[in-house]
């Protein structure tokens, strides 16, 4: 059985736009809703996409709780850090109280950082019965190497089997080498995940994560889940 659905969009500005409005279609009044967000090149169309719509319509905000996929070890303050482009692009232009903002503290040793993460999510989200917390909805990007989060190709076995919502990822591929993330366990146990792929870089990567034989980080995630949303501006039937 199929596990996952690729949607093919014209561009990353459709793309971005539709899951925006989808995102938004999800909320409802009374209802809380913890997200988890991710950087990547498609992020500040998605939050400027965001922004756009829920100020036609104000209030379906109101009960979002904000987490992160993965954050670099990093100030907030610096404009590599995804916290950054969150805050700048989503957060300030709609006024969301920082008490709503659970935001991974990269400036903090790597240790203490991911403590206070773990401690965080597990008092803000419901566990399921694997003791995992339970987020409404993932948001991840992917990389030309097909990782998500902060989980590249080639891991360790502490990584691919820790059981702790977030993690330390050190020796990073890509720079910086430390980096914050949740684990796979984390994600597989998402209410939804979606996964947010542009860039012509990154085809072979998506053509091999939904392949039945994929090994990359994207594919491990696809299959680890009943259910999970691919928007892409990659035409991957045609290639």
């Amino acid at each position: 059985m199929k596990r996952f659905d690729v949607r093919t969009f014209r561009n990353d500005g459709e793309l971005a736009e539709t899951a925006a409005t989808e995102w938004l279609q999800l909320l409802l009044p009374d209802n809380p809703h913890r997200v988890a967000l991710s950087g990547g090149r498609i992020a500040k169309a998605f939050y400027q996409a965001i922004v756009e719509l829920a100020l036609k319509q104000p209030g379906p905000l109101a009960n979002v709780n904000f987490f992160w996929a993965d954050e670099r070890c990093l100030p907030p303050s610096d404009p590599e850090s995804n916290f950054f482009l969150a805050n700048q692009y989503l957060f300030e232009p709609l006024h969301i109280n920082a008490s709503r903002i659970h935001r991974l503290k990269g400036e903090l040793a790597p240790n203490v950082a991911v403590a206070e993460a773990v401690a965080d999510i597990r008092r803000s989200a419901p566990n399921n019965e694997s003791n995992q917390p339970v987020l409404d909805l993932i948001i991840l990007g992917m990389g030309e190497d097909g990782h998500v989060a902060s989980l590249f190709p080639n891991a360790s076995e502490a990584i691919l089997g820790t059981t702790a919502p977030y993690l330390h990822v050190a020796n990073s591929p890509k720079p910086p080498p430390n980096r914050l993330s949740l684990n796979y366990a984390t994600i597989a146990a998402a209410k939804r995940v979606w996964v947010l792929a542009n860039g012509s870089g990154k085809l072979n990567a998506l053509k091999e994560s939904v392949s039945p034989t994929g090994a990359t980080p994207l594919a491990r995630v696809l299959k680890s889940r009943n259910s999970t949303q691919v928007f892409t501006d990659l035409n991957i039937a045609s290639s």
